[in-house]
């Protein structure tokens, strides 16, 4: 159940303004009212791309718990007003929440560069 043309489209444009706001908030100095509202337009951009429920599954699932808890953590600290702190929890967070589940498939960047990743 793919969904509608019309949001899929209104997700895309929220994602893209969710982005510009976020590359626009780091130039500024970590403003961090840009950061917050590059963050909420980026995820309502995704909940309109691929669903409620979809997003909810992809964010909640029992390995992805630990990188969701510091992507949220780290929205709730820059809505707080510590951008830089903020920022950098929801990176680590949003590193953790997409290298779940790929360690057995011979892909680890941070292994190869840290020099402990497999060499074929």
């Amino acid at each position: 159940a793919s969904a509608h043309p019309f949001s899929t489209g209104i997700g895309v444009g929220l994602v893209g303004f969710g982005l510009f706001f976020l590359l626009f908030g780091i130039l500024l100095y970590f403003d961090s009212v840009l950061l917050a509202f590059g963050n909420l337009l980026f995820l309502s951009g995704l909940v309109f791309i691929i669903g409620f429920r979809r997003t909810f599954t992809f964010f909640f699932q029992r390995p992805k718990l630990k990188g969701t808890s510091f992507f949220f953590g780290g929205l709730i600290v820059v809505l707080m007003r510590w951008p830089i702190l903020g920022m950098l929890l929801e990176a680590y967070g949003f590193i953790s929440l997409f290298r779940c589940g790929m360690g057995s498939s011979g892909w680890d960047p941070w292994g190869r560069i840290l020099g402990m990743g497999s060499s074929g």
